[in-house]
């Protein structure tokens, strides 16, 4: 475990307060799953852009063999 210091906007902290007691969650467990939560949602933002990324150029790709293909003369 590393220790940090943080500084909360006071709305979010009042917030959490109130969430963690209603669920009577240690606030660090708490903090740490928000956190874990929120790097999980963005590492699947960052493959979904990569994916996208790639997609276009195996696109580009798969339409330049296409193209190759319909200029085939097979002689019917």
């Amino acid at each position: 475990m590393k220790v940090i210091s943080l500084n909360i906007d006071e709305y979010i902290f009042s917030e959490t307060e109130r969430i963690v007691a209603l669920m009577k969650k240690p606030r660090n467990r708490y903090i740490n799953e928000a956190i874990d939560f929120y790097n999980k949602h963005h590492k699947r933002l960052m493959l979904e852009r990569q994916l996208q990324k790639e997609s276009g150029i195996v696109k580009e790709d798969s339409m330049n063999i296409l193209r190759d293909f319909e200029e085939i003369d097979y002689g019917d």
